[in-house]
């Protein structure tokens, strides 16, 4: 047995009785992985557990029959005995709490909240040092054993300070989305095994609508039958949109909720995953260090924020940066970043939305401006933004480069088809399934040409598109890039074509990356930094 499975099982003996279970069930030891590989995919019945921070274990369980896959969370149970304990022990710390000084975070909270937890119970057979004097006093002191104090104090965590009954999708850190309708229908779509069913409930609607109440009370904006929607992010970034009722949602209240990375995937990961090539990412390094406005497009779950964000480190660190969001995603490593996030709750004076932040963004005269998403108006004010000799970088929702110029040049946007060529380039982004394996992969990149009336509209030319048999992307554009040209132009080359060759270096560092494993965020923006200001002596490796 692993050495680090061996010592999980010795300090958590709810993995143990569910390991000695799995064993007499199936008769085989499921295998533990401290880290997820993206092999396991290729696993054809995996039984795979892996942990996500003491106590909290997730199990990856194949149906050998229906080929199916469950998500399994592992957590301490509390008995009908310890849950009333565990009632009666939250209902004096509330009691108590009336009397303490509001605490300012969250880790103020957790330590008031422990300490009114110890002077409300005792080990039995031990004498707790406040708790002691609270039963001279007259206070209500719950007798514990070892284990149900254990137990009680991981609930207490969760259920007070964490996400309750869902807290162990919230610690996980391969997972995308959180999909919950109603008590007991909870899925996740796992980064690596895709949409998954888990083994999670609330228990009962009541429940349920408690912890939305509660969520909706943590990021301001509260829940009822008369406001029965939230739409927001919680403190980490993870984002929430939730309907709080059953007219609406007939299945009960429901909820989706989109992790946030806080380390963003790089370049190189995402060559690794196959979701890019070199050449291609050689490519946007170019057009982003030369101020090109981009779009990152395609159908949700694509990958186009993720496409963004590892991409950001192509800009000069000496860039000053605007961000404009519903809700924060994007994580520019510029020091000069000024986050701006909309406001659309409360009375219309003192809503702020995202025209409105785009119109401030334009006073500050930034190097780039990224908008999170482009829906409606905005879109107009983000086109102003590129005549202006801005950079615009943008998410966008269409499928294709034709349904892109269709929704920019239709309602609401209305961008008369003579301004397209402002916006340089496109990327599509898509959710693929292949060979029974989901997939992320950016299909096309198209440049915006520009308005040709002889055509009867917008000309752009693919650059790059990916092919779907192999699994590979052809560079279209070699020695025929509009853009490349026009870099080329700009930067004085004698002789354009030497523009690839200078795209083919970058490709190759990037490849180099690659196969050096060096895959962290920090560490490529780092070295792309590096490269922008010393060249190849920046470099740390042969090239």
């Amino acid at each position: 047995m692993d050495d680090k499975f061996e010592e999980a099982l010795k300090r958590n003996p709810h993995l143990s009785e569910y390991v000695d279970k799995c064993k007499k069930e199936s008769g085989v030891m499921p295998d533990f992985m401290p880290k997820l590989s993206r092999d396991i995919v290729d696993i054809p019945v995996p039984s795979i557990i892996y942990p996500v921070g003491d106590p909290i274990f997730i199990h990856l369980k194949g149906d050998k029959v229906t080929k199916q896959i469950f998500y399994i969370a592992i957590e301490p149970a509390l008995s009908p005995d310890e849950s009333k304990k565990y009632k009666a022990i939250m209902d004096t710390i509330l009691e108590k709490a009336a009397d303490e000084i509001v605490p300012e975070n969250e880790e103020q909270l957790r330590k008031l909240m422990m300490k009114l937890f110890n002077e409300s119970v005792h080990i039995a057979g031990k004498l707790a040092p406040i708790g002691i004097f609270d039963k001279f006093l007259g206070a209500k002191s719950v007798s514990l054993t070892q284990d149900e104090y254990d137990k009680i104090s991981y609930f207490l965590d969760r259920d007070v300070i964490g996400q309750g009954p869902i807290e162990p999708v919230i610690r996980d850190p391969y997972l995308e989305d959180i999909h919950s309708i109603g008590v007991s229908g909870i899925y996740i779509v796992h980064k690596i095994m895709n949409m998954l069913t888990t083994n999670l409930t609330f228990g009962t609607q009541e429940n349920l609508s408690h912890w939305l109440h509660t969520v909706g009370e943590r990021i301001g904006r509260p829940v009822s039958d008369a406001r029965p929607l939230i739409d927001g992010s919680l403190g980490d970034g993870t984002r929430i949109a939730a309907i709080y009722s059953t007219d609406i949602s007939r299945k009960g209240s429901s909820f989706t909720m989109r992790k946030f990375m806080e380390v963003p995937a790089s370049i190189p990961q995402l060559i690794k995953w196959g979701s890019v090539d070199a050449n291609l990412c050689a490519y946007l390094w170019l057009l982003l260090e030369n101020q090109m406005s981009i779009f990152f497009s395609g159908e949700t779950a694509s990958g186009k924020t993720t496409m963004l964000n590892a991409a950001l480190p192509f800009i000069s660190s000496k860039s000053k940066m605007y961000t404009v969001e519903d809700t924060a995603e994007v994580l520019p490593p510029q020091p000069a970043w000024q986050q701006l996030i909309t406001r659309l709750d409360g009375p219309i004076e003192s809503q702020v939305d995202t025209f409105t932040l785009l119109k401030v963004a334009l006073r500050s005269r930034p190097n780039y401006i990224i908008v999170g998403e482009i829906r409606g108006a905005e879109g107009a004010v983000a086109f102003q933004a590129m005549q202006t000799g801005h950079a615009v970088l943008a998410t966008f929702h269409a499928s294709s480069v034709r349904k892109l110029l269709q929704r920019l040049t239709g309602e609401p946007i209305n961008i008369p088809p003579t301004f397209a060529d402002n916006l340089n380039a496109a990327l599509i982004l898509q959710a693929i399934y292949r060979k029974g394996k989901y997939l992320r992969r950016c299909t096309s990149v198209d440049e915006i040409e520009g308005y040709l009336e002889e055509a009867g509209g917008v000309i752009t030319r693919g650059v790059f598109e990916w092919d779907f048999t192999n699994d590979r992307h052809r560079f279209r554009g070699m020695n025929n890039s509009f853009l490349l040209d026009k870099i080329a132009t700009k930067q004085g080359y004698d002789d354009k074509r030497l523009i690839y060759d200078d795209l083919a270096l970058r490709a190759k560092i990037l490849t180099r990356m690659v196969e050096e494993n060096i895959l962290d965020y920090y560490k490529v923006r780092d070295i792309i930094w590096a490269y922008q200001a010393r060249g190849l002596e920046g470099i740390p490796f042969e090239v």
